[in-house]
């Protein structure tokens, strides 16, 4: 298979063990009100756009990081609904951070997580793990921060 031009979608929940340890969740290995409305709202996403799941969705633990390819798609194509995917964690008192590169994809399932993040999806690894070190909570579209999660102060 020869790459086509689409987008790679990288997201990964936010100090998720802070969240779960904050909101007593003690079972990490059932999925929760965050992971499973992520595991949802991927599968939305992926309906809404004919998306390929690389790697990362989990309906038995709940998701809590994947990848995507959406062929044939721009990434500002998908602008509204990764913000939609991200308000609605932000709503459940949870962040994420995504990324979304236009690139070249091959929209084949990883076999493993080195897989997943190998070939054309490093670069946006690298860029997802850049944010998060800077605090995450943000949708980063071809090198705009296109929204941010706003500060709720004290909790």
């Amino acid at each position: 298979m020869h790459p086509v031009e689409g987008t790679i979608v990288i997201l990964d929940l936010d100090r998720f063990e802070d969240y779960m340890k904050e909101h007593g969740i003690v079972d990490e290995y059932k999925p929760n009100i965050v992971t499973g409305t992520l595991t949802r709202l991927i599968e939305e996403l992926l309906g809404k756009w004919r998306g390929v799941m690389v790697y990362g969705l989990d309906y038995q633990r709940g998701t809590e990081e994947a990848v995507i390819e959406v062929p044939y798609t721009n990434a500002l194509e998908l602008k509204d609904d990764l913000i939609r995917v991200a308000e609605a964690i932000a709503s459940l008192g949870a962040s994420i951070t995504i990324v979304a590169l236009t690139s070249y994809i091959m929209g084949i399932p990883a076999r493993n997580q080195r897989e997943a993040y190998s070939g054309y999806r490093r670069r946006a690894k690298r860029v997802l793990e850049r944010l998060k070190k800077q605090g995450g909570g943000v949708v980063y579209i071809d090198g705009m921060i296109v929204w941010r999660l706003k500060s709720t102060g004290s909790s």
